[in-house]
């Protein structure tokens, strides 16, 4: 099952400053909903552990999320690929696109998708779609929230 989830964030930071905090482990680690560790591999390779619970299933993903298309400091591809045992396996990656809004706001824009199989698409393309934009927004506001601040 496959969807696609837009959106748009504006952050009170300058683009170099969003960059930066698009490509650190850290940041990135504080802001996935449910991920219990994200290590760098290589300069465009990370491998994650998230747990997750959609609706009555909880699943422990493990995999790899990988950083492609790069045009620092406008934009990326963020891919990522998980297996969940019996849960299933999810896998989608996003389009990000930083511009400058005067000196000190970044229009943070992107265009998400995902497939799901397994266990957790028998759950229902509704649960299966709110979940994913509930998840796509929890992650853009905590990431805005961060970058923000810091």
């Amino acid at each position: 099952m496959s969807l696609l989830i837009e959106g748009e964030e504006r952050i009170r930071a300058p683009v170099a400053k969003v960059w930066e905090a698009l490509n650190d482990p850290e940041v990135l680690k504080v802001c996935i909903p449910g991920c219990q560790s994200l290590e760098k591999k290589s300069d465009n390779e990370l491998a994650a552990t998230v747990v997750l619970k959609i609706g009555p299933i909880k699943a422990n993903f493990v995999g790899e999320v990988t950083l492609t298309n790069l045009n620092p400091p406008n934009s990326y591809t963020i891919s990522g690929e998980g297996k969940g045992g019996i849960a299933g396996f999810a896998r989608g990656g996003a389009d990000v696109t930083l511009a400058a809004d005067g000196d000190d706001d970044t229009v943070l824009t992107y265009t998400a998708k995902a497939d799901v199989g397994g266990k957790i698409a028998q759950l229902g393309s509704r649960l299966i779609t709110s979940t994913s934009k509930k998840l796509a927004g929890q992650f853009f506001s905590s990431f805005n929230e961060k970058v923000s601040a810091g």
